[in-house]
């Protein structure tokens, strides 16, 4: 059930405690928010303050420069995103909420595992975060129930949740709540946790007392922009959304730009490297919840295993998953590419090569309905086709490179 914001919610210097605790201080109610949140799944949480107004000059800086690109809705809230008492009225404190989704059985020396990956282009490689359920409905459903817990203790109260799923500037609130910090990806880290972790937040209009903000702990490392196949952190903590491989496999609604797509390797949904690269993942935490499990169509697929679906069996197999979001014309688009890839990087001679070459053949041969996308699809598999060039001397390096763990 969602509580309602009170017309008149008290301010930040507001001493009043719960109505049902008495005496009870607020720092004792927070102290029990974080033995429920830990129950709930989730491994940290913090509180932040509504006033954003610093951050505001990087956020207009950020849309002018159209380094949103078609996220269309970014621009559409403009700086609500940094108001948040403005966004939902009433609202004076933030509750920020940290849960780890590394699978569980992914093994020891996991970001090896996934350079290898990268490594081997008949491999299809999917963003870690996205092998398991979609964590959108994960977050919310278990940052509901957390709310539902705080109203119990302290009578009904105004909140809303949100998990990247608003105009919501996620990073700045946890950063500034002690989450951790922002890294030169533009994501937050963590001393305990690296980056592998989800975020979401719970406006509320009682005032929670603030958690200390963590120091910036990057130092004069810069793996993660030295490690982007695009060169999309071009600035520190700046994230070109235009030219960020996650952005343009999820995101993206027209054709990916040419220039960019040999670039993408076998990344077919969202790209990990500026986490792989990072030695603060080191230290990332496995899911205390097993939503974030890997399915076994995405355990370890080929391309071609992926490129074999149809619709029907992308609709079933993504079930409850963040994938299916991007819809199979999308994710057919992103395959076409990494299957080019894979050709242009094969040994003239290869059977997979071939076998590459034969699956586009016969899809120009006979198309799924695909709708008002099937001609976007069809050029992506055209451009496939095309790469039958042996790899160049800086392919070569390209693929060396990947494949050497950065941690």
């Amino acid at each position: 059930m969602r509580h309602e914001l009170r017309p008149d919610p008290p301010q930040p210097d507001d001493h009043r405690v719960p109505a049902a605790e008495g005496p009870q201080a607020w720092d004792e109610v927070l102290a029990s928010l974080r033995q429920w949140a830990s129950e709930l799944g989730f491994s940290q949480i913090g509180v932040a303050d509504v006033d954003l107004s610093s951050a505001e000059p990087g956020l207009s800086d950020w849309l002018a420069r159209g380094f949103h690109g078609e996220m269309h809705y970014m621009a559409a809230h403009g700086l609500k995103r940094a108001r948040p008492a403005e966004l939902v009225p009433g609202t004076v404190r933030v509750i920020t909420a940290r849960m780890d989704y590394l699978p569980a059985g992914l093994p020891d020396g996991w970001q090896t595992v996934e350079w290898q990956r990268l490594a081997t282009p008949t491999a299809a490689t999917v963003s870690t975060y996205a092998r398991g359920r979609d964590y959108h409905k994960v977050l919310r459903a278990r940052l509901q129930k957390l709310a539902d817990r705080l109203a119990e203790r302290i009578g009904p109260f105004g909140h809303r949740v949100f998990t990247d799923s608003a105009p919501v500037l996620e990073v700045e609130l946890a950063s500034r709540s002690g989450i951790g910090w922002r890294g030169r990806h533009s994501l937050l880290l963590s001393r305990e946790a690296g980056s592998m972790f989800f975020l979401g937040e719970i406006y509320v209009d009682v005032p929670l007392p603030l958690t200390e903000p963590e120091t910036m702990r990057c130092g004069s490392c810069r793996a993660c922009i030295d490690a982007c196949p695009t060169g999309a952190i071009v600035a520190e903590g700046v994230v070109d959304a235009r030219l960020c491989i996650s952005y343009l496999t999820i995101e993206q609604d027209g054709p990916i730009p040419p220039a960019l797509r040999p670039l993408m390797g076998n990344r077919i949904y969202g790209c990990d490297d500026c986490q792989l690269s990072c030695p603060w993942n080191k230290f990332a935490l496995r899911a205390q919840v097993p939503d974030f499990d890997v399915r076994p169509s995405l355990a370890d697929p080929t391309l071609l295993q992926l490129w074999a679906w149809d619709e029907s069996t992308f609709l079933r197999l993504t079930e409850g998953s963040a994938i299916r979001r991007i819809g199979f014309a999308r994710w057919q688009r992103n395959l076409a590419v990494a299957l080019g890839n894979a050709i242009r990087l094969a040994p003239p001679d290869s059977t997979w090569r071939a076998e590459i070459v034969n699956a586009l053949r016969a899809w120009q041969a006979a198309p799924p309905d695909l709708g008002e996308h099937r001609e976007q699809v069809a050029e992506h598999v055209t451009w496939a086709l095309g790469q039958t060039l042996p790899p160049s001397n800086s392919d070569q390096a390209a693929l060396t490179n990947t494949s050497l763990p950065r941690t």
